[in-house]
């Protein structure tokens, strides 16, 4: 078993070798404190403008990772297809025009490939501009949040004119869930279009304070065009997944035909029937991994947003401890009801479905734990 070190801060057990605590994120020792990177790391906790920076610039490296495995996924097919479909049309002027000169072998750079990738590349941007026109209405639809009034909700009203003063946009639609569930979300593709929706359960459990935190928290997601990070990224991740399943029609198909020439003898083409194998296993390997990876950057950017729009709400209504104390209600009190589902999981300020404790296995969940998101804004809160 690897040795375990104490936190000198808070006792929590840390792998030895940690520069620092991975339960309060202190330093473990005098030389780690003393070196830049967790320096700026202990800058990020503090400082809630340098952990806006460093949130955005992770969604960046996130989302083009998820472009990258599109056009991974994109080139494996379009040169897997150009194997096998090449090999039938040998004998045509067609072919001859992809066919790479003085490569006998399948190790060469597709053509077909080449396309297929910038394909995918500009079908994700499509579509992901088709969703963007649509996908504010969708969501309010799905949970069932109908729009109040001033004089329905006065204090709903005011808490949200403040925020959206606060934040320099205009004020958005202010909608409630009918349901005892503790919860709320925010939509809108630009500021000028956008909603904030509360459970009604939420209303009646929280004070001014907390009710502002979770207000500043969901008009952070606003301000920082999170619905439109969501919605791109979930159309990249829904295109990956569509190629996925076609380029396992494709292995199969493939896997068939190399089958069928190495009964009639025939084992031409390039690499022979090994290297036909060969190609087919990649395409496997990387038409059963791309969704699986995919879908683990649609849950990171998920989690970094939120991260994000917390320390916007700092910002916005600067007094942390309002939003620390909703979540620690939320933390007790969220719970599933009618309008959350799977598909709209991600939207809300807790996930209703599941809540992540700090030692479990966070690489598939929508948000970070509760745990560590009250950590932060205790830190914020210097």
């Amino acid at each position: 078993m690897a040795e375990r070190v104490p936190c000198p801060d808070c006792g929590a057990d840390n792998r030895a070798g940690a520069t620092t605590c991975r339960l309060c994120g202190d330093p473990m020792n005098a030389t780690a404190a003393a070196k830049p990177a967790v320096q700026r790391k202990l800058l990020r906790r503090t400082d809630f403008v340098a952990a806006a920076e460093a949130n955005r610039k992770a969604t960046t490296r996130l989302v083009l990772l998820l472009l990258a495995i599109g056009a991974t996924l994109g080139y494996v097919l379009g040169w897997n297809l150009e194997i096998f479909i090449g090999d039938a049309l040998v004998v045509t002027d067609s072919y001859r025009a992809y066919q790479q000169p003085g490569h006998d072998s399948i190790w060469f750079l597709s053509s077909w490939g080449i396309w297929a990738a910038s394909i995918i590349l500009v079908l994700s941007v499509i579509w992901t501009l088709i969703a963007l026109r649509q996908g504010d209405r969708i969501v309010l639809r799905i949970t069932g949040a109908r729009p109040v009034t001033v004089e329905q909700e006065p204090v709903l009203h005011n808490v949200v004119e403040e925020m959206a003063i606060a934040a320099g946009i205009p004020k958005p639609q202010v909608v409630v869930i009918e349901t005892e569930a503790l919860n709320a979300f925010a939509t809108g593709l630009s500021t000028r279009r956008s909603a904030v929706g509360v459970t009604r359960g939420l209303l009646d459990a929280l004070d001014r304070d907390e009710l502002q935190g979770v207000i500043g928290h969901e008009l952070g997601h606003i301000v920082n065009l999170d619905m439109r990070y969501a919605t791109a990224v979930s159309t990249l991740v829904g295109l990956i997944a569509l190629v996925a399943d076609a380029a396992w029609r494709v292995a199969y198909v493939g896997g068939r035909a190399g089958a069928a020439r190495r009964v009639g003898g025939r084992s031409g083409g390039r690499g022979g029937g090994g290297g036909a194998a060969v190609a087919i296993l990649i395409l496997f390997l990387v038409a059963a991994l791309a969704p699986v990876f995919a879908k683990l950057v649609q849950m990171a950017v998920s989690r970094q947003r939120e991260f994000l729009a917390d320390a916007t709400s700092v910002r916005l209504t600067r007094n942390p401890q309002g939003l620390m104390s909703a979540l620690e209600k939320l933390s007790k009190q969220a719970a599933p009801f009618p309008g959350a589902n799977r598909a709209t999981q991600h939207l809300f300020i807790v996930n209703p479905f599941k809540h992540f404790p700090e030692k479990a296995s966070r690489l598939m969940a929508t948000h970070p734990p509760l745990d560590a998101r009250i950590r932060r804004l205790g830190n914020l809160g210097g």
